[in-house]
């Protein structure tokens, strides 16, 4: 059976502000706990952005030490490719001496040969006595 719509005269009044009562004591003791909440959910919200900063210089700092040490092997790989070339041309020049060592020999043994004549024709040039034209002419006895 339903209620009779009878009863309409009640007072709907006392009901909503019974309601009202009972919302408003809620909110009254969740208060302190929502604020509480709120301040927690933002000191989250500051640390996860600090942690995000702290990630975000650790990764730039961690490239960049990536990066100079990458640097720092190119230069080493660099370095030892320079050193290879140069022991490589000294390589080729000792096997192209060795390679031509007669003509090498000859070609000193001639650069020492014309230095010791010329050596020999200067100091020869330097001894004499220097004569007037007569005495040349006559050889001396004049």
């Amino acid at each position: 059976m339903s209620q009779s719509n009878s009863g309409t005269s009640q007072n709907s009044n006392a009901k909503q502000s019974a309601s009202a009562k009972a919302r408003q004591a809620t909110a009254k003791a969740t208060a302190p706990a929502s604020q509480a909440a709120d301040k927690a959910a933002a000191k989250s919200g500051d640390a996860a952005s600090a942690a995000v900063d702290t990630a975000e210089r650790t990764a730039g700092t961690g490239t960049a030490i990536v990066n100079s040490t990458a640097e720092r092997v190119q230069a080493g790989r660099q370095a030892v490719i320079d050193a290879s070339g140069q022991a490589a041309a000294f390589a080729k020049t000792t096997w192209t001496v060795i390679a031509n060592r007669k003509a090498v020999a000859a070609g000193v043994g001639a650069g020492l040969s014309v230095l010791g004549a010329t050596s020999y024709l200067a100091g020869r040039r330097a001894g004499r006595r220097t004569y007037g034209p007569i005495t040349r002419l006559t050889g001396g006895r004049i």
